[in-house]
């Protein structure tokens, strides 16, 4: 029997999978939208609880709504004993964002009704999720360091209490921006590997949990959360500022791939990036430690190099993940807690594609294309 033709999109490449109103992003004009409103509009004026609401509740809250929005995440902000126990059992012994989604697989425990299913019920679960893994993060980067876990504080913003519970300083004005700022830029962007496994798992009518572990555990991989890490240890093996030039060249003429740069979607300058290389440059500015003044100059110099080579001849532009590594490890957030910082930032538009999914909610079952035999004879093992 003769097959159809048939078209294999590998990676699901140019597939809609849903309508949403959540995300727009024009990849061959480097824009993004979060319902709506420019990104670069949100991360100049806009906090993080205020785009969580945002991506939440579908508009932009006024002040007595974001005020309750706020208070409702810090009373949250807490996480029980035996969170602290997984955490301190597995630490050295897992990667980070092993561990952060093993304690997300434990919160149903805690949950006072599992089997309410309702929206406001989920809706719940999403917000309580927002504001208990920073603080799981900063908890098992603080048993990394060997230190003492710290109790969040309910004077700072939801990205300052995390840096402040993670490094036990209370983050000056600059810092605390620039922590937002790169908790805002990861909040969304689209149907990307981790949003779509998060869709793939709640299509089951699997509970909020479940969905975000299955998010947590595709943010694993080197090609999705763990980029920034891999471009991080690319510009720790340079070394020196004066030795990038030639670490690029070389790494180009042997054809290997530079972490940071190229992207599925954008066939321009990828806007969260833009945003976050001025920020750098300006940090550049002002910090005092010998490291991180290599370091941002080791990127700065890698990404004018790459802009010269690929970018404009071919299209492959620096993401966000090639300068978040920098800017965290001058904020002293150590490189194996960037994806889970990563998930503690993108939870929130992983809650709401969820929920936007289930208004018209289908299993996903996508169909392979069998190139094997058919019929082939078998032979029992004696005769084999």
């Amino acid at each position: 029997m003769a097959e159809e033709n048939i078209t294999i999109s590998k990676g699901l490449e140019g597939i809609y999978i849903a309508d949403t109103t959540l995300c727009k992003i024009d990849g061959q004009n480097g824009k993004l939208w979060y319902r709506g409103y420019p990104i670069e509009t949100l991360a100049e004026k806009s906090t993080y609880e205020e785009v969580a609401f945002l991506l939440l509740y579908g508009h932009l809250p006024t002040r007595k709504e974001l005020d309750t929005f706020t208070q409702k995440l810090i009373s949250e902000r807490e996480v029980p004993d035996a969170i602290e126990n997984i955490i301190a059992d597995f630490s050295g012994r897992m990667h980070p964002n092993d561990i952060l989604r093993t304690c997300v697989s434990a919160l149903p425990s805690f949950d006072t009704d599992m089997a309410d299913k309702s929206s406001d019920a989920n809706l719940e679960r999403a917000i309580k999720l927002t504001a208990k893994m920073p603080t799981i993060v900063a908890m098992i980067g603080r048993y990394k360091q060997g230190k003492p876990v710290l109790q969040p504080s309910a004077k700072l913003s939801h990205s300052a209490n995390f840096l402040y519970m993670l490094t036990g300083k209370e983050p000056d004005k600059e810092s605390s921006k620039l922590i937002d700022l790169m908790f805002i830029l990861h909040a969304e962007h689209g149907s990307n590997a981790s949003t779509f496994s998060t869709l793939v798992t709640g299509s089951t009518l699997a509970d909020v949990y479940a969905a975000v572990v299955a998010g947590i555990s595709t943010l694993r991989g080197p090609l999705h959360g763990g980029a920034d890490e891999a471009a991080l240890n690319m510009m720790k093996a340079i070394g020196e500022p004066d030795n990038t030039e030639t670490y690029i060249e070389d790494a180009l003429a042997g054809k290997q791939r530079i972490m940071g740069f190229g992207h599925r979607v954008y066939k321009a300058y990828d806007p969260r990036a833009k945003i976050v290389y001025n920020y750098l440059k300006s940090f550049m500015q002002k910090t005092t430690d010998p490291k991180i003044e290599k370091l941002l100059e080791i990127a700065i110099r890698a990404e004018k190099l790459m802009e010269e080579k690929l970018s404009k001849t071919k299209g492959i532009w620096p993401n966000i993940d090639f300068f978040a590594g920098p800017l965290y490890t001058a904020m002293e957030i150590p490189s194996d807690l960037f994806t889970p910082v990563f998930a503690a930032s993108r939870v929130v538009g992983w809650t709401a594609h969820l929920f936007e999914y289930w208004q018209n909610n289908r299993l996903f079952r996508p169909l392979d294309h069998y190139v094997g035999q058919l019929d082939l004879k078998y032979v029992p093992i004696d005769q084999r």
